[in-house]
Order: C-alpha cells, then structure tokens, then sequence
C-alpha cells in the first residue's frame, strides 16, 4: 500500500513538472513572438495570432498568470518530493529532495522548456495560445490583486508605474532591430543605412542636405538671352534659380523643359523668349523644416525643388526632393551628374576629404561615428572643435581621429586628411565610395 502511494506520488511530481516546463515555455514564446509578425499572420486569417496578440497586449497581467501557474506547481512538487523522500530516507530525505528537484526543475522545467521555446517563440506561441488563454481568465482575478498589492508597495518606495509608459520610441525600437540585424549578419551596410536613413528623416531638418549657397547655380535674368540659354543648356541640372538686380533676389525657377518649349514654340528664334513668363515662382522653406515634412510638402505640391531661407529671409541654399531620396537610398547619379570624389581612402589607412563633404555622407561611407549635431560639413567640425580657423598643416585630435588640415583657401577648409586612432575604423582603399561634396 505505501509503495502504490510513493508511485502515485513520483507520478504526480513528474506530471508537475511538465506543466512548469509548459509555464516556463510559454512565458519565453510569449515574451519572444515578434508582434509584427503575430500581426501579420491575425491579418492573414491565423486566429491563433490575433489570440497571441491580446495575450501580449496585456503583458503584465499574462506574465503574472504564468509565474502563479509556475509556482504553484514547482511548490507542489517539492512538498510531494519531500514527503516521498521522508518517507524513504528518513530525515535526510529532506536534503535530497531539495537536490534532486533542484537539478529536475532547472533542467526539465526551466532550461529545456525555455531553450524550446526561444528556438521558435512563434511557432511555439501560437501552440500554447489556445492554453494559456484558460490560465490567464482562471488565474485573472488573483492576478490583478496582486498587481493592486504591487503597485501600492512600490509607491511606498517613491516608484511610480504608468501604463502607457514606454522606454523606447517606435523609432527607437525599429532603428535597434535594425542595428542587431546588420551585427548578426541578417542585413548588408546597404539595406541597414537605408532602413535608417527611413528613419532619420523625422530628425533631420533640410539644413542638414541643402546645396549650400556657395555652391548653387544660379541665373541673371538679366542676362543676355542667348547666354541664359546656352548657360541652362550646359548645366548638369534641370531646374536653376533666377535672380535679379542682387544675387540673392531670387524671382523664379527655370526648368529646362520648359525653355526647350519656348524655344520649339518660338521657332528657334531665342530673341522671342522671355524667361521670366517660363518660370515658374520660387517655393520658399524655412532651414528649420524636418525632412520628413519637407518630403510630405513635395509630394503634396508635386514639385522637386526648394529654395531654403533663414530665420531672417535670407536664401541659405537649396533642396531637392533627390537631395531627400538620397538620405534613403544613398548617392543618385546620373549621365549627367558630375561625380567629385570627396573621399580618397589611402595606402596608410588615412582618408584625405573635401572640406564640403557632409558629416553624414561620409559615415555612411565610412561606418564611423563622427557627430554631426554642431556641424553639417567635416570642415564645420574641424573649425567648431578647434575653436577657430585653422591653418594649413595643423592638427587636431578628437573623438578618437586625427585631422591634418591640407589645404586652406581664403577662410574655408578645402581638404583634411582623418586618421582614425582606432585600428578597428582603418580603411582599405577599396572599403568606401565616392561621397557627393
């Protein structure tokens, strides 16, 4: 009779600890499933995931259910253990038991069930989905108290807890599964900067990839015309500003399209042509705007390009609805773009760049860190850092690369050679592209 009842008991004592391992199981595929993905399947008529996806939803709650399932058991089963080792062993039954359930829960209940299940969290979520929704409405009621008894005792100690509040933004979230991506192999540099150049485009304002005044190509419409014409016509680009009496009265856009028409409708007679009546009016945006605005405003208008003034109204640059598109996509060229290299990787190691060379494109190039929230261009660090306008062959070193300026003209640095102190940041010659300067 006592050998029946020690059976019984070992059967219940195994039986337990299969449902803890399936406690402990379902707790890590539940907390593991990717919710876009439960997203995805509920869309595609999978009713298990749309289960999942309110399991999740009420994470608190559903993990409070599972580890009062969980130790319920676990508890269970070391009490029978006990008694059966008490009864066999005498007093130091109680020694083995606690080490025999000790190995028999961490590797049956808790290692196992758990290495399963983060295996495949989804697959093994939406097995469990249907079970663990009858543990969480039984074990509901309790688990709130308890949550009440929680909240109330951590109040006591000054913590507060909010429900909607949130560690991470979405951004946050996508921009860090992203970067886990590329560290685990499951994306190239490629897709990574331009998943994250996606992202970028909310914090990033249209100052930051603007043509810089200086470097605009810009028209007197004052000209003769048959200088304007032949002037648009050698342009690598399609759209030029027109300015009048100063060189920052700017009165339209020419775009090449349409002087093509007039010259077609004027019969190629270039003295019947009036520029001004071609052009369309100038759109001008504030340097403040975010990019992800910007972009919004050029589909909305169905224009490509902008005029980017100051706090004052004075014209900064230009932008582009392709200036944009590259942050995503990275450099466009085309036949007629005329591609400057403004990055050279050299023999050493070093990298001699243009001073123009945005601080973003040549991360991107280059996989390095370089801030950019101070300057836009690498000249506008080295001159911010340094406090003053450099000269030629001077050096500095800060945030871990060494800049020697190579060339000086009037107040603007043209070129720089970077060292990174890093030898893990050491390019080869072949490990970058050229960067638009």
């Amino acid at each position: 009779m006592i050998e029946s009842t020690i059976w019984v008991a070992i059967g219940a004592i195994l039986l337990l600890i299969v449902l803890s391992g399936f406690f402990s199981g379902s707790e890590t595929a539940l907390t593991a499933a990717s919710r876009a993905r439960m997203h995805q399947l509920e869309k595609a008529g999978d009713q298990r995931a749309g289960l999942v996806s309110r399991l999740i939803s009420a994470r608190e709650r559903l993990i409070g259910a599972l580890l009062l399932g969980n130790n319920i058991v676990n508890i269970f089963a070391s009490a029978l253990a006990t008694s059966v080792f008490l009864s066999l062993f005498g007093e130091a039954g109680v020694a083995i038991a606690t080490l025999v359930m000790t190995v028999l829960v961490v590797v049956l209940a808790e290692v196992m069930p758990k290495t399963w299940a983060i295996s495949n969290p989804e697959r093994f979520a939406l097995a469990v989905a249907p079970v663990v929704r009858v543990v969480v409405a039984v074990f509901g009621p309790v688990v709130i108290g308890i949550e009440v008894l929680v909240r109330l005792i951590m109040r006591i100690f000054g913590i507060r807890v909010d429900d909607n509040a949130s560690i991470l933004s979405a951004h946050e979230e996508l921009r860090g599964a992203v970067d886990l991506q590329h560290l685990e192999g499951g994306l190239v540099k490629a897709d990574r900067d331009r998943l994250g150049g996606l992202l970028d485009l909310a914090e990033l304002e249209v100052s930051d990839v603007m043509v810089h005044r200086t470097n605009m190509m810009a028209l007197n419409v004052d000209e003769d015309i048959s200088k304007l014409i032949d002037a648009a016509l050698a342009s690598p680009y399609t759209r030029m500003p027109l300015w009048r009496g100063e060189s920052d009265n700017f009165v339209g856009v020419l775009h090449a399209k349409d002087l093509l028409r007039a010259l077609k409708a004027a019969g190629g007679d270039v003295d019947k042509i009036d520029v001004l009546k071609i052009a369309s009016q100038p759109w001008f945006v504030p340097d403040t705007t975010s990019l992800q605005d910007q972009l919004n405003a050029f589909l909305k208008r169905k224009s490509h390009f902008a005029l980017v003034i100051d706090e004052y109204g004075e014209v900064r640059g230009l932008v582009t609805l392709e200036d944009i598109l590259e942050e995503i996509v990275g450099e466009i060229a085309d036949e007629h773009d005329v591609e400057i290299s403004g990055v050279r990787p050299q023999p050493d190691g070093s990298v001699i760049v243009d001073g123009s060379v945005p601080i973003r494109d040549l991360n991107r190039a280059t996989d390095w860190k370089l801030p950019d929230d101070e300057a836009t261009t690498i000249a506008g660090l080295v001159i911010h850092e340094a406090r003053m306008i450099p000269d030629e062959r001077q050096i500095f070193t800060f945030h871990g690369f060494r800049f020697t300026v190579l060339r000086r003209e009037k107040n603007r640095l043209t070129r720089l050679r970077i060292v990174p102190l890093d030898s893990k940041q050491l390019l080869l010659p072949s490990a970058t592209r050229p960067v638009r300067a």
